[in-house]
């Protein structure tokens, strides 16, 4: 757990964080709509996803590096509320085609994040290690797992978002394509979820 976020403890939840980013940016006029330069428009991803692409905002993914065909998809759905999240279907409203692919490629530029700086842990990294084996991860999300086309990057992402959205697919609350995710997932524990997201997470990068 980072620190300065503990359940419990008088803290909003990761959600409204996010939501709550996104409106300061919108009050302040940077929005994704037509008038706005593309660096204007373009700091509704960082207030959320932050510099670079790399987030430290709890359950908000990292979007550096990932696949521009892969950003295209998720923004047309939450463009479309095909997607549940408050925060992402309002910064989405009003973007056309070009702004989705204009904005795919921007991110699909950014630096991929890095390994996180502690040690993992040894149990649940091995663990990890041989479900993403087992499983055919590294087919659809290549073998050092950064991603292509559609497939996200999973290398090095935000250990808690990674288990949020394989818990998601596994419910079937999040969409997928043609139900691959959550056919894979549905015969893994929650343990195993937990050790593929802590292994991911600090997965060496080649």
């Amino acid at each position: 757990m980072r620190r300065g976020f503990r359940p419990g403890a008088g803290n909003p939840p990761p959600a409204t964080l996010a939501a709550f980013a996104v409106l300061i940016v919108l009050a302040a006029g940077r929005t994704p709509v037509e008038g706005a330069s593309f660096e204007e428009r373009v700091q509704v991803c960082h207030a959320c996803h932050g510099p670079e692409g790399h987030s430290s905002l709890p359950d908000t993914p990292s979007i550096g590096g990932q696949p521009s065909f892969f950003v295209v998809a998720q923004l047309f759905l939450f463009r479309d509320g095909r997607r549940n999240s408050p925060a992402m279907v309002e910064a989405a409203k009003g973007l056309t085609n070009d702004d989705l692919r204009a904005f795919a490629e921007y991110i699909s530029k950014l630096p991929p994040p890095a390994p996180p700086p502690d040690a993992p842990d040894p149990v649940r990294f091995e663990r990890g290690r041989v479900l993403a084996r087992q499983q055919p991860c590294g087919v659809c999300h290549n073998q050092d797992f950064s991603g292509r086309e559609q497939m996200p990057r999973l290398a090095n992402q935000r250990e808690d978002y990674l288990l949020k959205a394989m818990r998601e697919f596994k419910s079937g609350a999040r969409i997928g394509y043609a139900g691959a995710m959550a056919e894979e997932l549905t015969r893994l524990s929650d343990d195993d979820l937990v050790a593929l997201a802590h292994f991911l997470n600090h997965v060496p990068r080649r």
